[in-house]
């Protein structure tokens, strides 16, 4: 592998279980590859309304969605829970206060990015609990670790223009890198952005950058 870091963005929503097994495998990676790892918090509702359809829309495609998602859990290791009515409970959350809510964090708190997004995946994707009222924000920011204080700060931010703007323009900025569901994982590498899409093509991306793949579970 080079000395160069190679900046890695990760684009993603909690709304998505594939961005979780994206986050978490390069969460694992992180220190392994020569990377600089940045998580994008973005709105998976802007990017479809953009240049897709939700694929749990095509009744074949939700179908191997479900099994696909059980075996990449079991294989990722990461706690994914499939629920029966997992279409309508996805179809039915918005994320959009969910992740305002991580965009605020992602302004002022960078620290807890990563621990509150894996704990919003944990609530809605372990748990099959609810991740769209303020109650259940805050319940999240707290098991995350912030204080209720800060929490309470961070929810009230979720409704300001710099907040919502922000991610707005980080969702058009992975549209921009064509990105057209999540995760995106966008590689800075040789002057120009890679874009890899799913969590399943992170082996072609170390092969890219010239970093090992070590599978998803590197020991």
């Amino acid at each position: 592998a080079s000395m160069a870091w190679t900046v890695v963005e990760l684009f993603y929503d909690v709304v998505s279980p594939y961005s979780w097994l994206g986050f978490e495998v390069l969460c694992r990676y992180q220190h392994i590859w020569n990377i600089d790892l940045r998580f994008r918090p973005a709105f998976l509702g802007g990017i479809m309304q953009a240049s897709n359809k939700p694929p749990a829309m095509l009744p074949k495609r939700a179908e191997y969605m479900l099994k696909d998602i059980k075996r990449m859990a079991k294989y990722y290791q990461v706690p994914v829970q499939m629920s029966g009515d997992v279409f309508q409970r996805v179809l039915g959350t918005s994320s959009l206060g969910a992740m305002r809510f991580i965009t605020a964090v992602d302004m002022t708190q960078p620290q807890y990015l990563e621990p509150l997004s894996r704990e919003f995946w944990i609530r809605f994707w372990s748990q099959n609990e609810d991740i769209s009222q303020p109650e259940n924000i805050l319940a999240v920011a707290r098991q995350a670790g912030l204080s209720s204080e800060l929490a309470q700060k961070l929810l009230e931010m979720i409704s300001s223009p710099a907040v919502k703007n922000r991610l707005k323009e980080t969702t058009e900025e992975a549209i921009k890198y064509g990105a057209f569901g999540m995760p995106a994982v966008v590689a800075h590498f040789n002057g120009e952005p890679h874009l890899f899409f799913g969590s399943d093509r992170l082996e072609l991306l170390g092969s890219v950058i010239g970093e090992k793949w070590l599978g998803p579970v590197p020991s």
